[in-house]
């Protein structure tokens, strides 16, 4: 029994460990971005619980339009690979065809292959059956944009916590932007660990950078 080959790469995780840290970043940005910009004695509307309404709104909707980001950015690659596999198999240009092979795989790889190995894959993608005509989305590339929407869902509710328990808006505010530090040093701790750098000190940094990223917002007029 034959099975049809993978023609667009290895199965991967639905996100990356690195996407997955970026898009809770991002959710921790966007919900300390709008809770840093209310005004407690300003605005008579402000209310603890339409604060925690209006959180859990926006990082949803920000998660939703991530998602569609990241699904447009999986099709564009996706189509790029086809595009790339098809001019391969029908090209009768020996060199162009092992140059396509070539970009097409890791830097470090790609400089190690002799000229011989890169005609050899070149002769094997030609006996492949014929690819299709165009690239689709698959279950994991839409189970990884669901994995977005949830996971920038997911880090407002430690953030606007204390909207659901606490009935003094200030001091909500004030607990509120407490966690969204501790989140983002617990952040760049992680990203130190998946980049084999110093976790504390990345911590720290992310912390910062978080910071810069919200007052950046704000002087915008996010």
């Amino acid at each position: 029994m034959t099975t049809t080959p993978n023609y667009l790469g290895a199965p991967k995780p639905l996100l990356e460990p690195i996407q997955r840290i970026s898009e809770l970043l991002g959710g921790v940005v966007m919900v300390l971005t709008y809770t840093t910009a209310i005004s407690v004695g300003n605005d008579p509307d402000n209310s603890v619980s339409s604060v925690l309404i209006l959180a859990l709104g926006c990082n949803l909707i920000w998660g939703i339009i991530d998602a569609v980001l990241y699904l447009m950015n999986c099709m564009a690659e996706k189509t790029k690979g086809l595009m790339s596999l098809h001019v391969v198999r029908n090209t009768t240009d020996a060199q162009e065809a092992q140059r396509i092979i070539a970009e097409a795989l890791p830097s470090t790889i790609a400089a190690i292959l002799q000229p011989a190995e890169l005609e050899s894959m070149h002769q094997r993608l030609k006996q492949l059956p014929e690819p299709p005509k165009r690239a689709h989305l698959h279950k994991d590339e839409w189970l990884g944009a669901l994995a977005i929407v949830v996971l920038v869902f997911i880090t407002t509710l430690p953030v606007a916590s204390p909207f659901m328990f606490m009935h003094d808006l200030e001091a909500a505010l004030l607990v509120s932007k407490g966690i969204g530090l501790v989140l983002l040093f617990g952040l760049g701790c992680a990203y130190g660990h998946v980049t084999a750098r110093n976790p504390w000190f990345r911590g720290i940094v992310m912390v910062i950078v978080g910071v810069a990223m919200v007052s950046l917002c704000k002087a915008l007029g996010g």
